[in-house]
């Protein structure tokens, strides 16, 4: 088996459990590939030097046969470790470091038994959708795909935006807010839950178009399925605003028109039995806490 290992930092507390998990990749036999620069961060500031088999820096320097691409961090990291594998059908796990973890759900405590549970095959693969952003003029040139969510938004700090939006060429609603969030189900728990949009299952089918701020509070987020296509025509003062893919942000002007449709590959994230995405909701967003419940 081979696996890659990707990661940008981490928390201080956690270099033990990182020592463990390369430990325990070696002492297993498994072939693994160490992205570059995590490499130097954890010699550097972990004092220990990782055992692997090579290392990579972009998705090109990775072997053809990956089995896994292990993402160490949290959410925001697994989305940059899906920026590295671009469309290669290689599923993503996520090991939590951080704080909430959605598709980082792997805690510490279980970092020893996924890697035996992986290697008896007793885990789940998930398929993810993803959308794909078509400007004319390639702000993303070299991957304009995201997992999470598209968004426009105002670039400067004043007046709103208007933002025309049409669904398969019928006009929907002209925005008027700081911007508009078109979100996947897995994005749902996301930028777009924080603006009031609904949770959806990673297995629904539909898009999420949530607005930002809307001047007029009887503008509600919206559910559609993902095979439309969305067409959003943006005005506003100046001369730029701000489009994202997933953390990724260019200022494109007014007169562009922004597609935005399902794309033609899916995302796929590895989940251990027993972790279904109810019991993370309830877990992560800490539903019953409440004794009265």
């Amino acid at each position: 088996m081979k696996i890659a290992v990707y990661g940008i930092t981490i928390n201080p507390d956690f270099g033990n459990e990182l020592a463990s998990l390369f430990s325990a990749l070696n002492k297993k036999g498994i072939e693994v590939y160490l992205y570059a620069p995590f490499d130097r961060y954890i010699i550097e500031t972990c004092s220990f030097y990782p055992e692997y088999d090579g290392t990579f820096e972009t998705c090109n320097d990775l072997p053809t046969d990956i089995d896994f691409m292990f993402s160490i961090g949290g959410d925001g990291t697994l989305l940059k470790s899906f920026l590295m594998l671009k469309s290669k059908s290689v599923p993503l796990v996520g090991i939590n470091t951080g704080r909430l973890g959605f598709l980082s759900d792997i805690s510490r405590e279980e970092i020893e038994q996924a890697i035996q549970d992986i290697l008896d095959n007793n885990y789940f693969i998930d398929e993810r959708t993803v959308l794909k952003l078509e400007t004319g003029n390639g702000p993303f040139p070299d991957f304009d795909y995201s997992l999470n969510e598209i968004t426009v938004t105002k670039l400067d700090s004043s007046s709103m935006i208007n933002i025309k939006t049409y669904i398969n060429d019928e006009f929907l609603n002209n925005y008027w807010a700081d911007g508009l969030i078109i979100a996947t189900p897995t994005g749902s728990t996301a930028y777009s839950l924080s603006v009031g949009g609904p949770i959806l299952s990673p297995d629904s089918e539909n898009i999420v178009i949530s607005p930002i701020a809307p001047h007029n509070l009887t503008v509600r987020p919206i559910v559609v399925p993902d095979h439309h296509i969305l067409k959003l025509k943006v005005e506003g003062r100046g001369q730029h605003f701000l489009a994202s893919v997933d953390s990724r942000s260019e200022a494109i002007q007014f007169s562009t028109e922004l597609t935005i449709r399902k794309a033609d590959f899916k995302v796929k994230t590895l989940r251990l039995k027993g972790h279904t995405f109810f019991s993370t909701l309830r877990n992560k967003l800490m539903w019953g806490l409440d004794k009265r419940n």
